[in-house]
């Protein structure tokens, strides 16, 4: 356990436990003979032992004797004389009993024997139940073996008895591992090909109802009869299955898994016509386009697998923005034609964003810097205002502010949001301090706190409608509720992911002015190049990047001040400036509202991106799922089921949280529709005019 009660970690500190032994049939201690740090001895999870007995014990002589846990049930059975229970999967330690050699081999037998049953048990439910039964070959004839090593006991050959007795019980140990995992390749095949189909079918309904294929490629739509065919097929399909499972009693999940696999590959299947046709399309494309595609994937590819990495190092996330910290700025200086300040922002965004991932995910208290944090924000805030005014005018910034849409409800609203989050600033302290001296937070300050964040949070919606306007404003609004839950860094790293998104939506309206300047200069007319006000226009193949980089700041959201996996690897001290009665649910509720504000803002500005560059926000959040479920699969083949707690808690999460990821994201994007579905973008056509 760690020193907040949390799982501990696989190191021996945290799963070595003391072993005393004494009593009647129990052994004298040895003393040491040559090296006997490790003894040899491997444990269950295959990891030798290397930690010393401490010294101040005062043991530093006697030799040490390591068992697994299993084990210490055949011992405590063997010395008061019961048989051992019918479920246990230990070895007796002969290093601990004192018996003579006719009892040591008797109880190692009876030992054996309970192993023996226990698999014997095993393999007749699965024979029973099973169709078609493969039996464990090594242990097809144990009762040879039983009745040879009656006979070595009867012969007074106990030296060969032992040694048969303890080779069998390995089998038998092999054997119920056997039958523990029967079932392990085929539930595995079902369920990776199951995410496999779910892949595959959201490719299909990308390409068919996001992007132009369906009206490049010709295929013939009268395909009743043929589809009818493939759905009777699944069908048929999903029966025999069924009939197979409900012979062989399986469990209702395999039913489960089975139906939703044939399910999705029916449904691919069924429209072969359209697939066949984006085949012989791709093969009338030139050479060029399909290295692209292979480019594109294989980038993909390896950002996905990042990411899988980046679960259990977070330092990774440090090196990401390092770079990309150098190359973006590198490819803006280059791309844009004009003098500009934006790869110096990004460049600066992004290294200030890079240090957070180093830190330690169990945030000590500095409230100093939550109020320093503050200050940041407000500038943050100030500045987006100032560059609205500078650069009203300004062709490039059409697209982000536009001077039509630029005046809020209430003139003086950033102003109130600057005020509400320095007053939150200065709360922060004050009820750190009432804390800090055992004082009993007073309830005016309690609901001025509640006040601020639920105040500040319902002001952006009363915002200018660009996007600027809008996105500085839910920065704004939501700070003050952040810093009230927060007692260190992870206030400025607020401050630095609202800057990173910045400059994301700089970069990416910096991509689509040069594109448009570019497609200009190679066409006469531009407006039928680029969709109308109203309209989306069709995923492309770059549009993937928006999918990934999303995906690199959703994580990083997260992985930015804490641990994934564990919501006890942050501070709930912060709760008590809402609240000092102890109350888990809401207690609870705040910290993992708190936990979801960055993650707010990662989806606003992934729905403003959308609308900056007009593609269907459903279509690239299709996108996302496929990447999701990429790592999903790759997670499904690291979850242990062996090793510490910790070790196995953490492979088990992060298979559930890619798992739920796909719902967790559309709750977002549902609840921050709110704030961005009113967000309005300048026509392309009114743009391309003033090009013109």
């Amino acid at each position: 356990m760690s020193d907040k009660g949390s799982h501990g970690d696989g190191h021996p500190s945290n799963t070595d436990t003391p072993l005393v032994v004494w009593g009647a049939g129990v052994k004298t201690p040895k003393p040491i003979s040559g090296n006997h740090s490790d003894c040899g001895f491997r444990f269950v999870d295959e990891h030798s032992h290397d930690t010393p007995t401490p010294n101040e014990w005062g043991l530093d002589g006697i030799e040490r004797v390591d068992v697994n846990q299993a084990d210490i049930s055949p011992l405590m059975s063997t010395l008061i004389g019961l048989p051992c229970p019918v479920n246990s999967v230990g070895s007796l330690p002969l290093d601990y009993i004192d018996f003579n050699e006719a009892d040591e081999v008797e109880a190692v037998l009876a030992n054996t024997k309970q192993i023996v049953n226990q698999f014997l048990r095993k393999s007749y439910i699965k024979q029973s139940h099973s169709l078609y039964f493969k039996t464990f070959k090594p242990l097809a004839n144990y009762s040879i073996l039983l009745d040879k090593i009656e006979e070595f006991i009867s012969m007074k050959d106990y030296k060969s008895a032992m040694k048969l007795s303890e080779n069998l019980r390995k089998l038998a140990l092999e054997g119920l591992h056997y039958f523990q995992t029967y079932d392990w390749m085929m539930l595995m095949t079902v369920v990776t090909l199951g995410y496999v189909g779910w892949i595959l079918y959201l490719v299909v309904h990308v390409l068919q109802s996001y992007t132009s294929l369906p009206g490049q490629i010709m295929y013939k739509e009268e395909v009743v009869q043929p589809v009818k065919k493939v759905y009777i097929l699944g069908s048929l399909l999903m029966g025999t299955f069924s009939m197979v499972l409900l012979i062989e009693r399986s469990p209702p999940l395999y039913h489960a898994y089975t139906a939703m696999t044939v399910f999705l590959w029916t449904q691919i299947l069924s429209q072969y016509k359209f697939l066949s046709a984006l085949l012989r399309s791709l093969q009338k494309r030139d050479f060029v386009y399909l290295i692209k595609i292979l480019i594109y994937c294989t980038m993909s590819l390896i950002v996905v697998e990042f990411l899988v990495n980046s679960f259990t190092e977070r330092k990774l996330y440090t090196w990401c923005f390092l770079i990309v910290g150098i190359v973006a700025p590198l490819y803006l200086h280059r791309a844009i034609p004009w003098r500009s300040l934006i790869p110096g922002f990004v460049w600066v965004s992004c290294w200030s964003l890079s240090g957070f991932t180093l830190m330690p995910a169990e945030i000590p208290d500095n409230t100093n810097l939550v109020i320093v944090s503050g200050a940041l924000i407000i500038l943050i805030g100030l500045a987006a205002r100032w560059l609205e005014h500078r650069c009203e005018q300004n062709k490039y910034w059409q697209h982000i502010i536009n001077p039509d849409l630029t005046k809020p409800r209430f003139r003086m609203l950033v102003h109130l949001q600057a005020v509400l989050v320095g007053l939150s600033s200065v709360m922060v302290p004050l009820s750190t301090s009432h804390r800090a001296q055992k004082q009993k937070l007073l309830v005016f300050h309690q609901l001025i706190n509640w006040g601020i964040a639920g105040f500040s949070m319902a002001l952006p919606l009363f915002s200018a409608p660009c996007l600027l306007s809008r996105l500085t404003s839910i920065f704004l609004g939501f700070a003050p509720a952040f810093l009230l839950l927060s007692i260190g860094y992870e206030a400025l790293f607020y401050a630095a992911l609202g800057l990173v998104l910045m400059a994301w939506i700089l970069f990416e309206n910096t991509i689509l002015y040069v594109s448009k300047v570019r497609r200009f200069s190679a066409t006469d007319s531009v407006y039928e190049e680029f969709p109308t006000e109203n309209d989306d226009r069709s995923l492309e193949l770059s549009d993937a990047r928006i999918a990934l980089i999303f995906m690199v700041l959703f994580n990083v959201a997260f992985f930015g001040t804490g641990n994934f996996a564990s919501i006890a690897s942050f501070e709930i001290s912060s709760v008590y400036r809402f609240i000092t009665i102890f109350s888990p649910f809401l207690m609870s509720a705040l910290l993992i509202f708190k936990l979801l504000i960055p993650f707010l803002l990662v989806i606003c500005a992934f729905s403003a991106i959308t609308k900056l560059i007009r593609v269907p926000r459903l279509g690239l959040y299709f996108l996302v799922i496929l990447f999701s479920d990429v790592m999903t699969i790759h997670f499904f083949f690291l979850v242990k089921n062996t090793g510490s707690w910790m070790e196995i808690g953490n492979s088990i999460s992060h298979f559930g949280i890619m798992s739920a990821q796909v719902v967790f994201v559309l709750l977002l994007f549902a609840l921050t529709n709110i704030y961005t579905k009113d967000i309005q973008i300048k026509s392309s056509a009114s743009l391309s005019r003033k090009l013109v």
